[in-house]
């Protein structure tokens, strides 16, 4: 069955036919909606009732998505994101944030000519709002390309520019137009901010980062500096969260987020991943995993975390879910510069920790012990002294006359300067043996059943 042409098309629920402003274009295959992005964002308001008023002066900013040397894996991270999830932004369910009209060629409606018209009007200041590039992936070097083919473009020369060989146009050059209309240019992923895999040593495109292929003295028209999310994959979160911090910025409704010399949001990268991690307290005492799937520490199996600043540990990969360490993996440093080649070879113990190792396991040979004593100390009631009357005590054996002694002077410096809570024992407490109500009231009695009770009573009466 052969499409209907565009001009034939109407809104949803109406009779009326909608023209759209691509309609003068050749007609999309696969494009069943007869929709730009942007006429899509407004149905979708529409439909929920909603308008694309905020509570500042911007209804709406457009998000440009770029992919260069990627494995597209920064995608994939960014669409799982669920604090706050990519949908609220794409539906303005957030309070204050302008509604973001994201062009992406994998989410996008259009194809082609159609794609590509939206970036034309932003290189031209056409746009009817704001703009934002985010850039997935590592720039490379068109020049080294035979013939002028990029290595990674993003549609080709339209058909009413005149030309009549159809070339295909490189991300790079997209960015290099793109970027100096731009309210934010942000790097996402590791490969973007600074160079990653496809910029590793050896490699034949010239890869280099979004920071490096537009210089240090760049600023977006807000007045920002290229702003880098890096790791490989980047957490979807981090992502978002930025984005939502930057439209409230722009918005006038918060201030300019907090970032660090390298462009990094600083409440997401400021602390190490060793910081937040869930075996951290194994590294402090010196027990080191020796086996990949042992619960201890995982330094000297290849793991960066001392050093690498990442919060994949607290956020988690998905929904505060995962993240390598919390899952048993080592960490390899893939949200840092110089990844991958200064972290190289993956899984062996980082030459720092030769000395800083050493030095751990000296201080937990010395804290170990002290801890377990005070464990034990504290896992005892106050009126329990010699053993626990749970019955179970017995098959843990005797307590050491080493460990009885510093328990004795650990009690002692622990209440120094103070009286011990008491009391310490039942006897203490009732000097005179501990006798229940119905002992009290019956005397020996007092466990016999009320019927023979009386009985006893009439004889002792008789």
């Amino acid at each position: 069955m052969p499409e209907m042409p565009e001009s034939q098309m109407g809104e949803a629920g109406s009779p009326e036919p909608h023209l759209s402003e691509t309609s003068k274009m050749p007609d999309q295959i696969g494009n069943v909606g007869r929709r730009t992005t942007e006429e899509l964002v407004a149905d979708i308001c529409a439909s929920q009732g909603k308008t694309q008023l905020s509570l500042g002066p911007l209804e709406k900013v457009y998000v440009f998505w770029l992919a260069g040397m990627s494995c597209d894996g920064c995608t994939v991270s960014v669409s799982g994101a669920t604090e706050p999830a990519l949908e609220d932004l794409l539906t303005g369910s957030i309070p204050g944030v302008p509604l973001v009209v994201l062009h992406h060629t994998v989410l996008t409606l259009e194809s082609g000519d159609h794609f590509t018209t939206s970036l034309e009007k932003a290189v031209a200041g056409k746009l009817d709002a704001p703009y934002v590039v985010a850039y997935e992936g590592s720039i490379a070097d068109e020049r080294l390309t035979a013939g002028c083919e990029p290595f990674s473009s993003s549609g080709s020369l339209p058909l009413w520019a005149g030309s009549e060989v159809r070339q295909r146009i490189s991300t790079a050059e997209w960015v290099k137009r793109l970027a100096p209309g731009a309210a934010a240019v942000i790097a996402v992923g590791t490969c973007a901010t600074w160079g990653g895999i496809p910029a590793a040593y050896g490699n034949v495109t010239g890869s280099m980062s979004v920071m490096d292929f537009l210089g240090k003295d760049y600023r977006s028209t807000t007045g920002l500096s290229v702003i880098n999310i890096p790791g490989c994959a980047p957490v979807g979160d981090n992502f978002t969260d930025a984005v939502q911090a930057i439209l409230l910025f722009l918005q006038g409704l918060g201030p300019l987020p907090e970032f660090d010399e390298l462009g990094r949001p600083k409440w997401q990268f400021a602390e190490t991943v060793h910081q937040r991690c869930v075996r951290a307290g194994y590294y402090e005492e010196g027990t080191f995993a020796k086996n990949y799937g042992d619960k201890e520490c995982l330094v000297e199996i290849g793991c960066w975390g001392p050093v690498v600043q990442c919060n994949i540990t607290e956020k988690g990969a998905v929904g505060h879910m995962g993240g390598c360490m919390n899952a048993g993996g080592p960490c390899i440093g893939c949200t840092m510069p110089g990844f991958p080649d200064k972290f190289s070879p993956f899984y062996k113990s980082p030459p720092g920790s030769t000395v800083s190792s050493n030095a751990s396991r000296l201080l937990g040979s010395i804290i170990r012990p002290l801890r377990r004593i005070s464990q034990r100390e504290r896992n005892r009631e106050i009126r329990w002294h010699d053993t626990v009357p749970s019955g179970w005590a017995s098959e843990q054996g005797d307590v050491s006359l080493t460990h009885k002694i510093l328990e004795f002077f650990y009690e002692k410096m622990q209440f120094m300067g103070s009286q011990r809570p008491g009391p310490h024992s039942a006897k203490e407490h009732f000097p005179a043996g501990y006798r229940s109500l119905p002992e009290r009231l019956y005397g020996e009695d007092y466990q016999v059943l009320p019927e023979e009770r009386e009985k006893k009573a009439e004889k002792r009466a008789e």
